[in-house]
C-alpha cells in the first residue's frame, strides 16, 4: 500500500488534488481511497488530504500517521516547529519517501531543512496564477501539483490526462498540469534524514498534578499563517522635511513631557540655532506633519522656540584637538560649521567681514522678527566652545589661500554677497535700493519714510521683510510687485498674511518694466501678467497680458529690490594652483570646503545649518578618517501608514501675536510664542498632538487586541512575537496607531 499526505489551504483544492491523484491510480486499475480533514473550511486555514493506494481493497479508513509520500501545496506551511528541529510536514514522512513542494525555489533551498530527503519543487502557483487558476492571494493549484506529483511517482502524462478528463477537468488545467510535470525539479539531499517525533498520546483527562494543566497549548497555530507580523520604525515626515536634520519628533515628544533641557539637549546634537529657527524659519516639517489629514498640523516652529527659549543647555566643551580649522562667515552655515567643528574638539577660529556676528540673520531679518538679544544669546553659547573671532576680516582668494595655508582646513560660508539688480533705466541711486542694503541701514540708524510711497518688487520673505519694514518707518503707502500669485511666493505664508494685516497691499501677475521721472516724480511702468506653463523652478511661468491696458503706471517715492541673492565666486579659488587672473597665486595647502548659501543657494537658514553640519563632518572624515555622517534613513511614514482614526481630535494651541494696529509702529517682536498657564501648559499640549509617526511609543494597542496572546514585552521598548502560535490575523497592525507592526508575506 502507497499512503500519501496532502498539506494545503483551504480554497486552494488540496482535497480535489487526493481525488485527482486517486483518480490516476484507479484509471490503472488500482484500489484507491481520497478524503480530507475538514472543520477548516475557511479560505487560507490549513488542511490535510490523505490518499491510499492498493493492488486490494483498502478497509482502513483512519488518517495517514506514517506517509510514503508527501505533498505541500503552500510554502508557508513548510516552517520549523519549536519542539523539534525540523518542520512538522514530515512527521512520520518514511526515510525514502518525496516531499513535493509548490516553491519558486530548487529543491536545494532545502537542504538544511530537510537533510537526506528525496525532495521536488515546482512552482505551482505561479503556473496556476499565469494560467488563470485563482489568484496570486488564493491560488487554485489542485491541478496544476497532479502533473508533478505524477512525474515523480513515475506516473505517465496519459494518466494526468485521463485522471483531469475523468473528473471534468480540461482547458487550462490540462495545460498547467501539463507545465508541472514538464518543469518539477528534483533531488536527494546530503546527510542524515532527522526523523520529526510524533506527539506523545495524552490521557482522555488531565489530573490536576498534570506539569502541562494551564501551560502553552500543544498545537503550534503559528503554521496556519500565511503572513506574520514584524515590527520596523519609520522616518518621520517632519524629521525627513528638516534641512537641518533636526530629530524633530524626538524633541517634540520631550516637550510633550515637560522635558524642555532635555528638549533642547536633542535640538542641539544638530543645530546650535533652535531660538532662531523657531522664530525665521519657513518649517518644512510642519508642512510635511500627517496629522494635517486630521484636524491641523502640529506647530513645530513654535516648539523649538519654546525649547530653545526655555531649555538650559548643557556645559560647552572646550577644544581637545591639536588641528586648528578657520571658518570664514559668521551667518548660519558659518555658526553652523563652527559649533560642530568646535563640538568635536577642533580649535576654531571664525572670520567675518562685518563688525558683528551673524551675517544676514543681523543684517537682514528684522528685529521684529528676530530679537538681536535672540541671536546674541546663541551666538554667545556657540563661542563659549573655545572658539577664536576675528571681525572686520575681509577676504579675498590671496587671503583665503593664506588660510589654507595656516590651517589644517577652511570651510567658507560667506553667503549670497551679490543682490541681483533690474534694469528699471537711468535712475537715481537714491530711489532705486537693495532690499538687504534697506534693511541692514534700518538696523542701524532707523529712518524716517514719513508719507512716502513704496514699491517693493519680488516675492521672497526679503521683499515682505522690507515692505514691513518700509511700514514701521512711517511709509504712507506700501506695495509689493510680483510677477506670479500668492501661490506662488517664495516668502512665509505666515508673513505675508501680518504683512497685509499692517496694510501692505500686493499686487499679483505684475512685471516691473521702466522707471522714470516726470513733473510729479517717480513713475514705474508695469505689465500685466497671467500664467503659464511650470518652468525649471516647478512654479507656472509668467507670461505678459496682451491689450491696451495690459501696462499701467505706479507713482512712488522709492522703489526697493528684493529679487534675491548670488555668491561671490571671485573668492573661490580654482583648483589646487589658485590664481588671480593669469598671476598663479600659490598652492592650496589644506582642503577647503564650501557651505551653506554659498554653495547651495537654497536660502533659508535652517538649510544653511544642515550644509555647516556636513561641512564638519566633512572636514572631520578628512582630517581623520572617522566618518560620523549618518546612516540612510528607513523608508518615510506617509499618511498610508498611520492609522488617523485611532487618534482623537485636538485644537491646535496658537502663540501670542502683538495686534497689527500696535506692532506696525514699532520694531518690537511681533510674535510672543507659545505661553504656558496655570493648569494649562500650552507647549505640552501642543507637544502632545505629535503623532510619533513611524516611531513606537509603547501605546500597546498591539499587546491589547492580540487575540492569541503571541505579542511579548520583556521591557521598555522591547517587543517580540511568539510566532509558534500567531495566526497572523494582523490586528496587531491595524492597530498599531503609528505603522511600526506591518504584515510580511511569508
Amino acid at each position: 500500500m502507497m499512503e500519501i499526505t496532502v498539506y494545503g489551504r483551504g480554497g486552494q483544492g488540496g482535497v480535489t488534488l487526493a481525488k485527482l491523484i486517486s483518480a490516476a491510480y484507479f484509471l490503472r486499475g488500482k484500489e484507491v481511497q481520497a478524503f480530507g480533514v475538514y472543520a477548516a473550511e475557511r479560505s487560507g486555514a490549513p488542511l490535510q488530504a490523505f490518499v491510499r493506494i492498493d493492488d486490494a481493497e483498502i478497509t482502513n479508513h483512519n488518517q495517514v500517521r506514517q506517509p510514503d509520500h508527501v505533498v505541500v501545496l503552500d510554502r508557508t506551511l513548510v516552517g520549523r516547529s519549536s519542539t523539534s528541529p525540523c518542520s512538522r510536514v514530515v512527521l512520520g514522512l518514511k526515510p525514502d519517501g518525496w516531499l513535493i513542494l509548490n516553491s519558486a525555489e530548487g529543491p536545494e533551498k532545502f537542504a538544511e531543512l530537510f537533510p537526506g530527503r528525496r525532495v521536488a519543487t515546482v512552482d505551482a502557483t505561479g503556473i496556476a496564477v499565469g494560467s488563470g487558476l485563482g489568484t496570486r492571494t488564493v491560488p487554485i493549484v489542485n491541478t496544476t501539483m497532479l502533473g508533478a506529483v505524477a512525474k515523480v511517482l513515475d506516473l505517465r502524462l496519459e494518466d494526468v490526462t485521463a485522471a483531469l478528463d475523468y473528473l471534468g477537468f480540461g482547458g487550462a488545467n490540462t495545460t498547467s498540469a501539463v507545465q508541472a510535470f514538464e518543469q518539477v525539479l528534483t533531488r536527494r539531499m546530503s546527510g542524515q534524514v532527522t526523523l520529526a517525533a510524533q506527539p506523545a498520546p495524552r490521557g482522555a483527562v488531565a489530573g490536576i498534578l498534570d506539569t502541562d494543566v494551564g501551560g502553552l497549548p500543544t498545537v503550534h497555530t503559528g503554521d496556519w499563517a500565511t503572513r506574520r507580523p514584524e515590527r520596523a520604525e519609520l522616518t518621520p515626515p517632519c524629521n525627513d522635511g528638516c534641512p537641518a536634520a533636526n530629530d524633530v519628533r524626538g524633541f517634540v515628544q520631550a516637550v510633550a513631557r515637560k522635558e524642555c533641557d532635555e528638549a533642547l539637549r536633542i535640538l542641539l546634537q544638530t543645530s546650535p540655532l533652535p531660538s532662531v529657527c523657531g522664530r525665521v524659519c519657513p518649517a518644512p516639517c510642519t508642512e510635511a506633519c500627517n496629522r494635517r489629514l486630521h484636524d491641523d498640523t502640529v506647530d513645530v516652529r513654535e516648539l523649538e522656540r519654546y525649547a530653545g527659549d526655555h531649555g538650559t543647555p548643557p556645559q560647552p566643551t572646550a577644544p581637545t584637538r591639536e588641528e586648528r580649522i578657520a571658518v570664514v562667515g559668521s551667518g548660519p552655515a558659518g555658526l553652523s560649521a563652527t559649533y560642530h567643528l568646535a563640538r568635536l574638539g577642533y580649535r576654531v577660529t571664525l572670520f567675518e567681514a562685518g563688525r558683528e556676528l551673524g551675517g544676514v540673520m543681523r543684517t537682514g531679518i528684522p528685529s521684529y522678527r528676530l530679537p538681536r538679544e535672540v541671536l546674541d544669546r546663541e551666538i554667545g553659547y556657540i563661542l563659549r566652545h573655545g572658539v577664536e573671532v576675528r571681525t572686520g576680516h575681509v577676504l579675498t582668494r590671496r587671503g583665503l589661500l593664506d588660510l589654507s595655508q595656516r590651517f589644517a582646513a577652511v570651510s567658507v560660508a560667506a553667503g549670497l554677497q551679490e543682490s541681483r539688480a533690474l534694469n528699471l533705466g537711468q535712475v537715481s541711486s537714491d530711489i532705486v535700493v537693495q532690499g538687504i542694503g534697506f534693511l541692514d541701514r534700518v538696523r542701524q540708524r532707523p529712518e524716517r519714510l514719513n508719507g512716502e510711497r513704496i514699491v517693493v518688487i519680488g516675492g521672497g520673505n526679503t521683499a515682505v521683510d522690507a515692505a514691513r519694514s518700509a511700514r514701521r518707518s512711517g511709509a504712507h503707502d506700501v506695495q509689493i510687485v510680483y510677477r506670479r500669485t500668492r501661490a506662488e511666493m517664495p516668502a512665509i505664508k505666515g508673513e505675508v498674511d501680518e504683512a497685509l494685516e499692517e496694510g501692505v497691499a500686493l499686487r499679483e501677475l505684475v512685471l516691473p518694466l521702466r522707471l522714470h521721472t516726470d513733473a510729479r516724480g517717480p513713475v514705474l511702468t508695469c505689465q500685466r501678467m497671467q500664467l503659464g506653463e511650470p518652468d525649471a523652478s516647478g512654479r507656472r511661468a509668467p507670461m505678459p497680458v496682451e491689450g491696451a491696458d495690459a501696462r499701467f503706471e505706479l507713482r512712488c517715492d522709492r522703489v526697493i529690490l528684493a529679487l534675491g541673492q548670488t555668491p561671490d565666486l571671485s573668492l573661490w579659488p580654482e583648483g589646487a594652483d589658485v590664481r588671480d587672473g593669469q598671476a598663479l597665486l600659490g598652492v592650496t595647502g589644506a582642503p577647503i570646503l564650501a557651505g551653506g548659501d554659498f554653495a547651495t543657494g537654497d536660502g533659508t537658514v535652517a538649510a544653511a545649518i544642515g550644509s555647516g553640519r556636513r561641512a564638519a563632518l566633512h572636514i572631520h572624515r578628512a582630517l581623520t578618517g572617522e566618518d560620523l555622517f549618518p546612516g540612510p534613513r528607513p523608508p518615510v511614514a506617509g499618511p498610508e501608514h498611520i492609522a488617523l482614526h485611532l487618534f482623537t481630535h485636538a485644537r491646535r494651541e496658537r502663540g501670542g501675536v502683538v495686534p497689527a494696529a500696535v506692532r506696525c509702529g514699532s520694531f518690537a517682536e511681533v510674535r510672543l510664542g507659545l505661553r504656558d498657564e496655570p493648569g494649562r501648559p500650552a507647549a505640552a499640549l501642543e507637544a502632545a498632538r505629535c503623532l510619533s509617526c513611524g516611531v513606537c511609543d509603547e501605546c500597546d494597542n498591539c499587546r491589547v487586541y492580540c487575540p492569541e496572546g503571541v505579542m511579548v514585552r520583556s521591557g521598555p521598548g522591547e517587543y517580540a512575537f511568539d510566532y509558534d502560535y500567531c495566526k497572523g490575523c494582523g490586528i496587531c497592525a491595524a492597530q498599531c496607531p503609528r505603522g511600526v507592526v506591518y504584515m510580511a508575506e511569508l
